[in-house]
């Protein structure tokens, strides 16, 4: 760390703090390449502690730009990583885990169709999820960056618990209404909150740093697998016993991942690095800021995010208005985006090796664009699950390749402030997206003369064609290659 010394009778935590975040974005921003060579790989991971060192971040850009495993240093099983039996318990709790959360999904949105089937109190469900996010993951980052990781996801494990119990509760006891339904759904949103940052801020301790790309790959198919069982089981379990039992699993699932943390012995601790909250905030923002890839990163997110939500904000719509479904149709269709997105996952790596990250996530778009107008276009059952599959492709790859040039760009030391940033950047996208895309579906439907839910759609459709094409001014894997790849945790 180095401490600027200056005159004056200023205020001299600022000026410590702005001489750290100013060395740091003099390193983050260089554009000299020529010292690169020298740089990168100048340090090794640690193989007793797992812990990522902050350099050699050129070579996992430059993977992200080529896409070719035999180009990486992260060569091997895709499953390797599960051979630490630390990460694979983690592994197996958080997708238990992230089943129980598609359930509460499924039967959150389905419940408020019972409750109140107007478009915007649909969409609201998900904002009241992404709410909290928006308001509070970048304090909750610096939180993360400031004190023992593990005591707090212990916490927010047990918070996510408390309330789905509640939620399942008040359900079966038929006391629930549609305001209570999105007050709890705040609750589970805020431990989201304070869970997400901290947990991906604490991936790179688990495994050593040429599996980490393998690591956060296998996150993903954690993820689309869950997303896939977890709604279709959600449909059938409320189609029969109603939302309660989707709740239930819910508060059940937390239960896992509080003993998987509990059996963690975690070394490493952070520190405040002797600055206050106020100033470890104001490091954190100032340098994603200054920060060409993390900036470019959450500039296309949002440019996919806000057009990209019409697909999950008006879902429970289509499956009852447009399609005559109930429950098990929309867990259907839920799944069958799940599925797309597992098929995606396999074919990723060649789509980057031919396309390059950059023009990859263009083609996503594009892709996606066309399973949204294709859905908004057809009230066949097939067509509408065939578009949810190729919207299922569109979705992994985009914020597949999105999150893993954040997470190898952040320094260990900033890596739940950055996270943080691009969490709130997604959820403000998805909450504003929503929120829009409701609102237009019920304004075109109030005339009566059009369908309200597909004109959103449509209209959504052509939105991200637009968006797509101003994507490509900003590159992320070449805003990545021409920062200094040094990062040290200090």
């Amino acid at each position: 760390m180095v401490w600027r010394v200056r005159r004056g009778p200023l205020l001299r935590d600022l000026i410590c703090c702005d001489g750290v975040v100013m060395e740091n974005v003099q390193n983050e921003t260089s554009n000299s390449s020529g010292a690169y060579p020298a740089i990168a790989g100048s340090e090794t991971s640690s193989p007793a502690t797992g812990v990522l060192p902050e350099s050699g971040r050129g070579d996992a850009s430059a993977t992200l730009e080529r896409g070719g495993d035999e180009q990486s240093a992260d060569q091997g099983s895709p499953w390797m990583p599960l051979r630490n039996p630390v990460y694979r318990s983690f592994w197996i709790a958080s997708f238990v885990s992230n089943l129980g959360t598609w359930m509460h999904e499924i039967g959150a949105g389905w419940l408020m169709t019972d409750l109140d089937a107007s478009p915007q109190m649909v969409s609201a469900v998900r904002t009241a999820m992404a709410t909290p996010i928006v308001l509070l993951a970048i304090p909750a980052g610096v939180l993360a960056d400031r004190v023992d990781r593990r005591g707090l996801l212990l916490a927010t494990q047990v918070l996510m618990l408390l309330t789905a119990a509640s939620l399942a509760a008040l359900t079966a006891a038929g006391v629930m209404t549609s305001w209570l339904l999105l007050g709890l759904t705040f609750l589970i949103g805020l431990g989201l909150t304070l869970h997400v940052p901290t947990w991906q801020a604490s991936i790179p301790e688990l495994v050593p740093r040429a599996q980490l790309s393998r690591a956060i790959a296998l996150g993903s198919i954690n993820f689309n697998l869950a997303r896939s069982a977890g709604p279709a089981i959600a449909g059938a379990l409320v189609a029969i016993a109603g939302a309660w039992i989707a709740f239930s699993f819910n508060a059940v699932s937390f239960a896992g991942v509080i003993v998987v943390l509990l059996l963690w012995r975690r070394e490493r601790r952070e520190s405040t690095r002797g600055l206050s909250y106020r100033l470890s905030l104001y490091q954190g923002l100032r340098y994603v800021y200054r920060n060409h890839a993390m900036r470019h990163v959450l500039i296309r997110l949002c440019l996919f995010i806000v057009p990209g939500s019409a697909l999950w904000g008006l879902l429970p719509l289509v499956a009852r208005q447009r399609l005559d479904w109930g429950a098990d149709g929309f867990g259907i269709l839920v799944t069958s985006v799940g599925g797309g997105a597992l098929i995606a996952a396999r074919f990723l790596p060649l789509l980057q090796r031919r396309l390059g990250g950059d023009a990859t996530i263009a083609l996503a778009m594009l892709v996606f664009a066309g399973g949204l107008a294709l859905m908004a276009s057809s009230t066949h059952r097939g067509v509408v699950v065939a578009a949810t599959l190729v919207m299922g492709c569109g979705w992994m790859v985009t914020l597949t390749t999105l999150n893993t040039a954040a997470q190898i760009t952040l320094p260990g030391r900033m890596r739940a402030r950055g996270m943080s940033c691009y969490l709130t950047a997604m959820a403000l996208s998805m909450s504003t997206g929503s929120f829009l895309w409701g609102s237009v579906a019920e304004s075109i439907s109030a005339g009566g003369r059009y369908d309200g839910v597909g004109s959103a759609q449509q209209i959504a459709a052509a939105t991200l064609l637009v968006t797509a094409a101003i994507g490509m001014l900003f590159p992320v894997v070449h805003a990545m290659r021409t920062c200094n790849p040094l990062h040290r945790d200090r």
